[in-house]
């Protein structure tokens, strides 16, 4: 939330917890919608009031000190305290709020999905900012939703974490992705051609996640020949044209990619579980209006991608 919108002097608070959770000045200005000598600024003041540097630098990196993580957790319930005085008992208007959502997403459905959801905000919420966090594996999404951190994450879990709250949002086959004039992509691909043929795989999001393919895979006793490790999934469909590469992945982003680059969807040999997409949120989010507000945004969207099987608002 920017420094004007703040009901109180909360504006060093906010930079304090903000920069403490991305630790990098560039990030938290344009989270922030500030300048990042204003970010710089504001780190000043707040290391004059705490007679503490907070965040010092670990080569390319900055880093909490002992007495800035030790502060954290009491700064951000505050800020959190202070943003429910001010939002308990007033409704929630989309066409005038000023909100930032904060959707945590890995990027083989961000590219479709998001397009929707950004067309739908900008539609119904114009002044209200969206902020898309990327998964991985050094990223503890569980946190990030208990801490106010994102508001809402979506995945693709085998089982979605039990401890919080789910939706179903979409429902995908499995597919592979090569290039058109791949040999198999013509004669038809069959399951020891598969197991056999060099293979594209991303890393998985979470350190704790096994995906769909892998963990059947494993369920059968058999892997795939994996030749490239790609750290995104929007990176492996751009390594596919003129190589003997196979990408295994979910139908709208297959498809998507095949619509602009020269590659052909072909059935998978093995019979994949499908993947199932689920919304996840805290308790502490549940009964909010705004968050309630935004989940109906992520449904809505979802629902029109499985009737069209596109993105469009």
């Amino acid at each position: 939330m920017a420094r004007t919108n703040d009901p109180l002097d909360t504006y060093l608070l906010r930079v304090l917890v903000t920069l403490l959770t991305e630790r990098n000045l560039t990030r938290v200005a344009t989270r922030m919608n500030q300048t990042q000598p204003a970010i710089s600024a504001a780190l000043r003041k707040l290391r004059t009031v705490f007679q503490d540097e907070l965040l010092v630098r670990n080569g390319n990196a900055m880093v909490p000190t002992a007495r800035a993580l030790e502060i954290l957790d009491t700064a951000r319930g505050a800020l959190q305290s202070i943003d429910r005085l001010f939002i308990a008992g007033k409704p929630f208007e989309a066409a005038q709020s000023q909100a930032l959502f904060k959707i945590g997403c890995p990027d083989y459905l961000s590219t479709v999905f998001l397009a929707g959801v950004t067309q739908e905000l900008r539609r119904k919420a114009p002044q209200a900012r969206l902020l898309v966090h990327p998964l991985g594996p050094g990223f503890d999404f569980e946190r990030a939703l208990a801490d106010g951190e994102l508001d809402v994450v979506i995945g693709n879990w085998p089982e979605p974490p039990e401890q919080l709250h789910q939706a179903p949002l979409l429902e995908d086959d499995i597919v592979c992705l090569m290039d058109h004039r791949h040999p198999l992509a013509q004669a038809g691909l069959s399951r020891e051609q598969y197991l056999r043929a060099p293979h594209i795989v991303p890393l998985p999001y979470s350190s704790t996640h096994r995906g769909v393919i892998d963990r059947h895979l494993a369920s059968l006793r058999v892997t795939r020949n994996a030749r490239v490790i790609v750290p995104f999934f929007s990176m492996a469909p751009h390594l596919l044209p003129g190589s003997d590469l196979i990408f295994t992945i979910s139908r709208h982003f297959a498809d998507h990619y095949a619509g602009f680059l020269p590659l052909k969807v072909v059935d998978c040999p093995i019979d994949f579980p499908p993947m199932r997409f689920y919304q996840i949120w805290h308790s502490r989010s549940h009964a909010d209006d705004a968050q309630q507000w935004l989940r109906g945004i992520l449904k809505l969207v979802a629902g029109r991608m499985r009737r069209t099987g596109a993105p469009a608002g």
